[in-house]
């Protein structure tokens, strides 16, 4: 009998080998980042760092966890190679050079905070396979625990860098804060970043608006506990926003892109300002050209949180759907058509991800 010869593939076999490895290594990363998820929100790594090598029933008392869940974690954490692991006396341990950037108040920021939005886009997801088919947007309640992801997010990118290296950016405003001027933050979020500038400048007037109460509402504990006078927030939605010259400065940080009409948005912040007022604002960094981001920092990451977030939280409000990646070109351009004149772009050393702009009303 004569056996068929199967054909032969019409394609590169060890392309095709190495690439199905490629895959491989992108899905045991995507489980690993739920794990980050994980013990960051239960405090494990913060736990690992302010131990020795030490067993799982040590760490899950430490941490006051249950140990089978503890010990099936940390075995995610091993063959991952986060975690140093001796069979013998079966003991775990994070070495203080992967500490350095897992941990709440890491010296080289918390890459677990990050790690956050993964499992957060996979809660989503049914309702974003249905955004792929109408068109649709979604809401921002339908995500949990958004605001207070960003609320870490900014305190390690915006308020920890805020007076050393972000105000500086515009010559003289430290001291115009220090005598007494009217701020607005526009899309403040859970407020963090007022609430140390409040502190800071108590004879200025800081006001925060957000669309979402649950995140003004978080603000407001946070003003409530800094025991500021000098600072309110307010649920407001910026769509048509218009406060004719109430305000010195204002700022925006990763917060334009996601409204429903950016451009009037930026139109409103220019004409709430007086003369010689000043606006702040930072965003992503990339381009808002695919081919010029194939090496931006975390750029598949960042273009993932546009599909699940940024650009569906837009178009759940009929708006445009910039996303993301809008770009540093567009953004600058929306400035410009805003009725900034002057405007100067800068990025911070440390922090190649991020695009801070100075505008200049005058």
């Amino acid at each position: 009998m004569n056996m068929a010869v199967p054909p032969a593939p019409s394609f590169d076999q060890n392309a095709a080998e190495t690439f199905v490895e490629k895959i491989g290594d992108i899905v045991n990363s995507g489980a690993v980042s739920v794990m980050l998820s994980i013990g960051h929100r239960a405090g494990l790594f913060d736990t690992l760092a302010a131990l020795p090598p030490s067993t799982s029933i040590e760490i899950a008392e430490a941490a006051a966890l249950s140990e089978r869940y503890v010990r099936e974690w940390l075995a995610v954490m091993v063959t991952a190679g986060i975690v140093d692991y001796a069979p013998k006396a079966q003991r775990y341990h994070l070495p203080d050079e992967r500490a350095a950037c897992l941990t709440r108040n890491a010296p080289l920021g918390n890459m677990a905070v990050y790690a956050q939005f993964i499992p957060m886009s996979g809660a989503v997801e049914d309702r974003i396979l249905e955004c792929f088919k109408t068109g649709e947007g979604t809401r921002y309640d339908n995500y949990s625990c958004f605001h207070a992801i960003m609320a870490e997010d900014s305190a390690q990118n915006v308020v920890a860098q805020l007076f050393d290296a972000v105000l500086p950016l515009a010559d003289g405003l430290a001291a115009r804060l220090e005598a007494g001027i009217d701020v607005l933050d526009a899309g403040c979020g859970a407020g963090g970043t007022l609430v140390a500038m409040a502190a800071r400048y108590p004879n200025s007037r800081f006001t925060g608006y957000d669309l979402c109460p649950d995140a003004v509402a978080t603000a407001q504990q946070s003003a409530a506990a800094a025991d500021t006078s000098n600072l309110r927030f307010e649920v407001r939605d910026l769509t048509g926003f218009s406060e004719p010259e109430s305000y010195d400065l204002i700022t925006s940080f990763d917060a334009i892109h996601d409204q429903k009409d950016p451009q009037s948005v930026l139109a409103g912040i220019h004409g709430a300002l007086r003369p010689g007022g000043l606006h702040l604002m930072q965003d992503i960094g990339g381009s808002a050209l695919l081919e010029n981001n194939r090496d931006f920092p975390f750029a598949a990451f960042l273009y993932t949180a546009s599909c699940m977030h940024c650009m569906p939280v837009s178009l759940g409000q009929g708006g445009a759907g910039l996303g993301t990646m809008w770009g540093w070109e567009t953004a600058e351009r929306m400035l410009g058509e805003a009725g900034f004149r002057s405007i100067e772009r800068h990025i911070l050393d440390h922090d190649p991800m991020n695009v801070w702009f100075v505008s200049d009303k005058n």
